[in-house]
């Protein structure tokens, strides 16, 4: 692709930086803030035009002081200037701007700030919106936007109570940032992380919109680049938990993947589809996973006309991390390894020796990252999974790790044990298990089928509340301690004890009914949070389903034929129908009805079972779309460190 400099975007792409990320440890605390400094000179380095990230900037929902004032400052040093913006926003600054002040949303259009590389940033299920006070959710994306520091775009406005809502204001609603360069248009569309029931419910009831761009008559649809950005599960963990690549519309030519950790950042054809997808993955390794070891980019995204292409920029601040395992048995049969599996010492000096040769490993990666560089390499992370079937005694992992402390970042949990499960395959969330399968699993088996979600709803089951809702209640405590919100359990303790004893006042209840009331309140109460947070179609396939698994094939089957109903006059390929709106070119946005994607469904990495609440005894009382041109593929010479992919 020729690059003209007026008529072209350059983009530095990145995603999941969890800044923040075990800050407290000695080795690796300052790893994710690091690599964030090194993306953000890349950018400055290479000029680009803005930054964009698709999710997961923070790894806590609430960063701690430092994390922020650390953020803070990088994003002052490195996009405040006096450069001059090379392009024009073409849709309204004011849009997703602060109720109640006067200052712009994007902070470009600020005459008191002097921006030289804009960010924009949607949200992760790491540093996703919380709270119920009178700014509504926020989160520290929100923090940022106010500073003048970022731009937090994809946020959405869920209405709490769907029963009260105007019609109107029901669904989701997405509208996109409206920018050009030269005879270049870009909308960008920004879906931040989305919980997997809620995203059902409204791809069910398709309720879901994306506003299309109008130029007024005087910019045709085909020349807008469309580019999606969400943070949602593309790896499938359960028949509801994550997004099929070819759900979106073929009005998109770019999604951005953010959340999945792997680094595939290299664009990829979606089969049948003319979009592409590229998941730039994260920039610190967050666990200690193979995925994690995949070399880290970021890229950087040229886009003219309805062409773009996007080179890859290794990170050579990122901490070097090697995984491999072995299979003690296989071993054993080798004798030059000299094992003997009713000789722990054997073992112990084996995996010692491969220990050493993974520190070795890294260092030759880590020389061939850093070829003509003096700077030292950093302490590796290093991952041997072991697996140990007819071994009778293993050396203590954390004692093993002694030997290495100053020669590895994580020297407690160098070794992973596990063993073949000899019992049948079954659901994690089966009812039938029994104290006899769970002698025969082992430890990390066995722990991970004790949640705390699990453990919350077998308490709250034991107490029988009589107006506190069992589930809701749950999902509080579940956000107090996975969100840390420290007002998730008084607030919704507020709103239930209101709402029950407005409705009490409401119709005069004598004082003899009042328990009778209360047990009709709370399944009142009940049913509104299951509608709201479930997004369950009737209370009789919710019984049903109850005692069933939660990934059992029924019940998904059940979800996706709901799904893949297609409606005449507004459909979306093979799933459910969502609107399209139009978004005018200054002054806002105005709806125009086309049949669209539904969207996208998220795992928060956490899967929850699903809650059963306690049962009580009382008396019953739209047009189609345009597809954009077909694209084609070019080759383009390669660049020194650079991978370039050329799509047209």
């Amino acid at each position: 692709m020729q690059q003209d400099p007026d008529n072209c975007f350059r983009i530095l792409l990145a995603t999941d930086n969890h800044i923040g990320y075990a800050e407290k440890d000695p080795v690796r605390g300052q790893d994710a803030i690091n690599t964030f400094r090194e993306i953000l000179q890349i950018a400055k380095e290479a000029d680009v035009d803005f930054i964009l990230l698709a999710g997961d900037l923070f790894h806590e929902n609430r960063p701690s002081r430092t994390c922020m004032h650390q953020t803070i400052a990088l994003l002052r040093e490195y996009t405040m200037g006096d450069k001059p913006i090379s392009f024009e926003l073409m849709s309204d600054p004011m849009e997703g701007s602060t109720p109640g002040f006067s200052f712009p949303a994007v902070n470009y259009e600020d005459p008191n700030l002097n921006i030289s590389i804009p960010v924009f940033s949607i949200h992760g299920n790491h540093d996703d919106p919380q709270g119920t006070g009178p700014e509504g959710a926020l989160c520290a994306l929100d923090v940022l936007s106010v500073s003048g520091v970022l731009n937090y775009f994809g946020k959405l406005d869920l209405t709490a109570d769907e029963a009260a809502a105007d019609p109107s204001d029901q669904g989701i609603k997405i509208r996109p940032v409206l920018i050009r360069k030269g005879n270049t248009h870009l909308a960008m569309y920004g879906v931040g992380n989305v919980k997997d029931a809620r995203m059902h419910y409204e791809l069910r009831s398709n309720r879901v919109k994306m506003f299309m761009p109008d130029g007024g008559g005087e910019i045709r649809d085909d020349d807008w680049f469309n580019m999606l950005l969400i943070h949602q599960n593309r790896v499938k963990h359960g028949p509801q938990q994550s997004v099929p690549e070819g759900m979106f519309d073929d009005s998109i030519n770019l999604v951005i993947w953010g959340h999945e950790h792997d680094c595939r950042i290299w664009p990829e054809r979606v089969e049948g589809k003319d979009y592409y997808i590229s998941q730039p993955g994260s920039s610190v390794a967050t666990s200690l996973a193979p995925g994690e070891a995949i070399p880290k980019h970021v890229g950087i995204l040229s886009i003219q006309g309805s062409q773009f292409q996007i080179a890859e920029i290794p990170l050579k601040t990122v901490r070097p991390f090697v995984i491999e395992e072995v299979v003690l048995t296989e071993a054993a049969a080798n004798p030059r390894n000299k094992i003997n599996l009713e000789e722990r010492d054997t073992i112990t000096s084996y995996l010692r020796a491969q220990v050493e040769r993974l520190i070795a490993k890294a260092r030759e990666e880590w020389e061939e990252l850093h070829s003509g560089d003096d700077e030292e390499m950093m302490l590796p992370l290093i991952r041997l999974k072991v697996e140990t079937s007819e071994v009778k005694e293993m050396t203590n992992p954390v004692r093993f790790g002694q030997d290495f402390v100053g020669r590895v970042a994580n020297p407690r949990d160098i070794l992973q044990y596990y063993r073949k499960k000899k019992v049948a395959e079954r659901s994690m969330y089966d009812p039938n298990w029994g104290p006899d399968d769970l002698a025969a699993m082992t430890t990390n088996d066995r722990l991970s089928k004790l949640r705390m979600a699990t453990l919350v709803r077998q308490y709250l089951q034991a107490q029988n509340l009589e107006v506190l809702v069992e589930n809701g209640l749950e999902d509080a405590i579940m956000r107090f301690v996975d969100k840390d919100d420290r007002d998730a359990i008084k607030d919704f303790v507020v709103d239930t004890v209101k709402t029950v004893g407005r409705d009490m006042r409401t119709k005069e209840v004598d004082e003899d009914d009042v328990e009778e009331h209360m047990v009709r309140a709370k399944e009142i109460v009940a049913s509104q949070w299951e509608t709201e947070h479930k997004g369950r179609e009737d209370n009789s396939k919710s019984r049903k389903a109850k005692n069933r698994p939660k990934d059992s094939d029924e019940d998904s089957m059940a979800a996706e034929d709901s799904m893949m109903e297609v409606d005449s006059e507004a459909s979306f390929q093979q799933s459910s129908a969502v609107g399209r709106g139009k978004t005018t070119s200054s002054t806002g946005t105005k709806s125009r009805a086309k049949g669209k994607q539904p969207l996208f469904d998220q795992d928060d990495q956490e899967e929850e079972e699903e809650v059963v609440p306690v049962k009580k005894k009382v008396p019953a009382s739209t047009s189609k779309s345009k597809p954009p041109p077909k694209t084609t593929t070019k080759k383009t010479p390669a660049k020194t460190n650079t991978k370039q992919a050329q799509l047209t």
